[in-house]
């Protein structure tokens, strides 16, 4: 298989990987630290979207880690075909989730003016897990598209 920046057990794809965990772990914290978040089903969403990224992508994180200490090949096809997988999935279900929480948050920013008073949302935040999670998507999409010509390689 070639030697792609990103691949499976390479230290551009532990990067990638690290960098998904970490974004997707802030989204979550920054979510659930704003009051009021439960109550549009599109935020809960996306803490549940980012949970599974955050799971995955810790996963291959720690088997990127495991391969690069002891130089073994990742870059089998059965392998690289589950990645292509899960990381298609999560892409998705990210994606999804993102853009969901976002086009709630315009609505309650601009159509319900729910950010003024006397709602006080915290608007400010929902914003920057937003955010993070579509950082946070663009890395994992970034992993997906290089996994998936890997897999066209073979």
């Amino acid at each position: 298989m070639k030697e792609m920046f990103g691949g499976p057990g390479k230290v551009s794809g532990l990067g990638l990987r690290v960098g998904q965990f970490v974004f997707a772990a802030a989204s979550i914290v920054v979510m659930v630290s704003a009051r009021g978040f439960f109550n549009a089903t599109a935020f809960c969403y996306l803490i549940a979207s980012m949970g599974l990224q955050l799971l995955w992508s810790f996963g291959l994180a720690c088997l990127d880690l495991h391969a690069l200490r002891s130089k073994k090949n990742l870059q089998n096809p059965v392998l690289v075909s589950l990645f292509v997988v899960g990381d298609w999935v999560t892409s998705i279900l990210s994606l999804a989730a993102a853009c969901a929480a976002a086009g709630v948050t315009v609505l309650f920013a601009r159509d319900l003016h729910y950010c003024r008073a006397p709602y006080n949302f915290p608007c400010s935040r929902f914003q920057i897990s937003i955010a993070l999670a579509f950082i946070s998507w663009f890395l994992l999409a970034i992993s997906s598209h290089v996994m998936f010509w890997l897999l066209a390689a073979v």
